[in-house]
């Protein structure tokens, strides 16, 4: 990335929630707009430059997640001179309401996207869902969604009990079914984990020619913390802008969960469950190749292995 000289992430350094909160309005405010849309959301944005990054995000998820606790979106438009716009719930809303839908229609009416180059919408679990459902929005553009549903609406997808508190919402009204409005875009990549039942069956509702499945068995429901932690969603975020998220561009991000410990960890824990000591001890001497990691050493010992030489 290039540096185009803001920093935002040092603009909310130490500041409390409700300090955070008025901080993150400021900076959209000067560079942008903010706008509350409801109670429970508000949109961000940033104006920097012909390429437009839409991020659907929780206020909780960004303070836990982004460096410096920015919106994602914030980031690239300090290092990259992208534009912005963030859609921040205070809550997972899967983003439904009229004051949402609202807010689109007027996007749409006034011309907002199509004054971009190339716009990229993104987001993860909910936000995902979000993120592809109103990507219709801006035909063409390219999506990014981190295990999104598909809807959660009961009679499609009531075999999914994990968020039964939200069906109460209608998912049958504008931008309600995330994989028909995904049908618009140049491209999408749907990223999640064939493990999680619940995710891999939303996964195969997104059924369009223009999707590519990226699968990361292992991961669980934490995809978009472990991409961060293991420093390969900026350039995710990156390629999919560029439309060069390829299988082959893919496989290499993916390979740096080799030396990520929570996925080493969970890969350990579902080796013993499986009874299979020779692939434990492979997996241990791998993470201790270049550290002393006291799990992985214990269990080392216990299978009575040497320890790997030092790097």
């Amino acid at each position: 990335m290039g540096d185009s000289g803001l920093d935002f992430s040092a603009d909310v350094s130490g500041l409390d929630r409700s300090g955070w909160s008025a901080r993150i309005d400021e900076i959209a405010e000067t560079h942008g707009f903010a706008e509350h849309l409801d109670g429970g959301h508000r949109a961000l944005f940033v104006d920097r430059g012909p390429v437009l990054l839409v991020c659907f995000e929780t206020a909780p998820q960004v303070r836990r997640i982004n460096e410096g606790s920015v919106p994602l979106g914030y980031g690239f438009a300090a290092t990259l001179d992208w534009s912005s716009l963030t859609l921040l719930a205070e809550a997972d809303s899967w983003f439904r309401g009229e004051a949402i839908y609202a807010f689109f229609d007027r996007l749409i009416d006034d011309g907002f996207f199509d004054a971009f180059d190339r716009v990229l919408f993104h987001g993860a679990g909910a936000c995902g869902y979000a993120a592809a459902a109103y990507s219709v929005c801006a035909p063409e553009a390219h999506v990014l969604a981190l295990r999104p549903q598909a809807t959660l609406d009961p009679r499609v997808a009531g075999w999914d009990r994990r968020f039964t508190g939200q069906r109460r919402q209608d998912f049958t009204a504008r931008f309600g079914y995330a994989p028909d409005m995904i049908e618009t875009a140049a491209r999408a990549w749907v990223v999640y984990d064939p493990r999680v039942a619940e995710d891999a069956m939303h996964a195969a509702l997104f059924r369009a020619r223009n999707v590519t499945f990226c699968r990361v068995p292992g991961l669980g429901d934490a995809i978009e913390k472990d991409f961060a932690r293991m420093e390969v969603l900026t350039d995710m975020v990156e390629m999919a802008m560029e439309g060069s998220l390829d299988a082959p561009a893919f496989a290499e991000l993916w390979r740096e969960r080799r030396d990520h410990v929570p996925y080493l960890r969970a890969l350990l824990h579902r080796l013993e469950a499986q009874g299979r000591p020779a692939m434990i001890a492979r997996v241990c001497r791998h993470a201790t190749r270049k550290q002393r990691r006291p799990l992985f050493l214990r269990k080392l010992e216990e299978l009575g292995v040497a320890e790997p030489a030092e790097a």
